[in-house]
């Protein structure tokens, strides 16, 4: 899904605020969750750092870096019902068929 794991982890132009409303983004709430929740973590009304996405606790990353961050919320707007995104280490390595 993404191969740059040396992107860009400071960028003081981003301004990420959690999205409120019920205008869907995704294609159904439930992918939808996920998808506001990973951008509240960079609210600066909430995130320790979130230039430089660090959620909490000094170290902390909602992802390895911006390349990564933005992948990540394409991959879910992209996802379907049936699948699962699978994020590791901060990056997304690839969407799965869900089993039910």
């Amino acid at each position: 899904m993404t191969s740059n794991v040396q992107g860009t982890r400071r960028d003081g132009s981003r301004d990420i605020r959690a999205p409120r409303g019920t205008e869907l983004h995704c294609k159904n709430w439930l992918i939808e969750a996920a998808w506001r929740m990973a951008q509240h973590n960079l609210d600066p009304d909430v995130a320790e750092e979130p230039s430089e996405l660090v959620v909490y606790g000094g170290i902390g990353r909602a992802a390895r870096n911006w390349e990564c961050f933005d992948a990540i919320l394409k991959a879910l707007t992209e996802l379907n019902e049936d699948e699962t995104l699978l994020v590791q280490s901060g990056k997304p390595v690839g969407v799965f068929r869900t089993h039910v």
